[in-house]
């Protein structure tokens, strides 16, 4: 099973080695052949009180969205403008 993770802003700081141009490659070793977002998220040490915005492949999800073998994971803080 392979996922590939990309990481927005401040959650980088969070997975030391991260690379913004390529992502990371995640490829468990045990568990589950179907996670959560959050379960990934989790593994990884992103801080779950920080994700305020969760993508699988291209699409708006949550913590609870299954994520398979080939998706591809995207996760956001909250952003703020004005």
């Amino acid at each position: 099973m392979s996922i590939q993770i990309k990481l927005s802003t401040t959650l980088r700081d969070c997975v030391p080695g991260y690379v913004p141009e390529t992502g990371l490659l995640f490829e468990p070793e045990d568990g589950p052949s179907v996670l959560t977002a959050g379960e990934l998220a989790r593994r990884i040490g992103l801080p779950l009180e920080e994700i305020k915005i969760v993508m699988v492949n291209c699409r708006q999800s949550d913590l609870n969205s299954p994520v398979n073998n080939g998706d591809t994971v995207a996760y956001f803080p909250a952003v703020g403008g004005g």
